[in-house]
């Protein structure tokens, strides 16, 4: 059996939380979609199903074990829980994803003792921390500030190795752990129910987009032309949203509703998350699934898609007009299907070439 064959199953349960958990927050805005049970979980599908699949995965791969692949699979079987109404078994299946993506990063960390691998392995103990607060509380408010860390360090440690291509600055680490210590405070002390736990989780987010801007190679490769060009251009953007999502996360209380926290999670989920995923597809998709991911300019589309329906958005949210949110949550989930729609355009055709 080829890699292709063995791991594009498990990319494809993570995309069926993907699709759901997007239709489950189309439905929370008012369109029409899947039942209440559903969007209760459209954090944990989108967070766990989806991300930590496909985290999970890029880290099995890189590690080279074959025990690492429980993690993308338990993962992937714990979102499809969810969604058939399985909670206890789908939040049990999503702990033992986090538990055992938490030992390949130490794991990883023997085998490399750097930052970057600590980074790393921090990200993973947020989110194995995030799915066990939702699972003992039965409710999301605890949970996705550590998820948001999960995501967030997973990025930073990932910038932070290949930081080491730019000429040496002997303050570039140095500068970065109060950075860390600002977002694992506040995925901590969310985990224990502080309720201002997004004031210092804001904070980090603000200084990580400000490390990012001045320690990120984007910098010089926007410069170039073609892919580097596009990763740059995705980079440099989502460190923008970063910035937004942590201005507005300052003073937001744990569990709290309406359009400002709409507008701060979103800002730093769809703005800098999905900004990430677009520019690293077309390198992590060859490494993981061995399938050519050639460069075209209509990359440049999603993306674009993506900035102008978030600021849509943002300006429902902020204005308190709620038919702005929604047409701006809908073009939200139509750029990342135009994304993929792209993505398996350029693939098939590159493969048939």
């Amino acid at each position: 059996m080829s890699l292709l064959a063995r791991r594009l199953p498990l990319l494809m349960g993570g995309a069926v939380s993907l699709m759901v958990g997007m239709a489950a927050g189309l439905g929370r805005l008012g369109w029409p979609g899947p039942g209440t049970d559903a969007m209760a979980v459209h954090g944990a599908l989108m967070i766990s199903g989806f991300f930590g699949t496909v985290i999970g995965l890029e880290r099995a791969v890189a590690l080279g074990r074959p025990w690492g692949y429980v993690s993308p699979l338990a993962a992937a079987l714990g979102g499809i829980g969810l969604i058939l109404g399985q909670g206890q078994i789908g939040g049990l299946l999503l702990c033992l994803g986090s538990l055992v993506f938490v030992a390949m990063s130490i794991a990883v960390l023997i085998r490399q003792r750097e930052v970057f691998t600590l980074v790393l392995g921090l990200g993973g103990v947020a989110w194995l921390g995030g799915n066990l607060a939702w699972l003992a509380r039965g409710e999301p408010a605890s949970a996705v500030v550590p998820w948001a860390a999960f995501l967030v360090l997973t990025i930073a440690g990932e910038r932070l190795e290949l930081s080491r291509f730019l000429p040496p600055w002997r303050w570039r680490t140095p500068t970065l752990l109060p950075v860390l210590g600002l977002l694992m405070a506040g995925a901590v002390s969310a985990g224990l129910g502080w309720e201002l736990a997004w004031t210092p989780f804001g904070l980090g987010l603000i200084g990580l987009g400000l490390w990012s801007m001045r320690n990120d190679v984007a910098r010089r490769t926007i410069r170039q032309s073609g892919l580097p060009r596009y990763v740059a251009v995705c980079l440099l953007s989502g460190y923008g949203w970063v910035m937004v999502a942590g201005l507005l996360m300052l003073g937001l209380r744990l569990g709290e509703g309406g359009a400002w926290a709409d507008a701060a999670l979103h800002a730093l989920f769809v703005g800098f998350v999905f900004s990430m995923v677009f520019g690293h597809a077309p390198v992590i998709l060859p490494a993981v699934l061995r399938v050519g991911v050639p460069f075209r300019p209509v990359f440049y589309l999603p993306l674009g898609l993506l900035h102008a329906s978030l600021l849509l958005r943002l300006v429902g949210d902020l204005a308190e007009s709620h038919a702005v949110r929604q047409w701006g949550g809908l073009a939200n989930a139509a750029a990342v299907l135009v994304f993929i729609a792209t993505t398996l355009t350029v693939v098939l055709r590159a493969r048939k070439a």
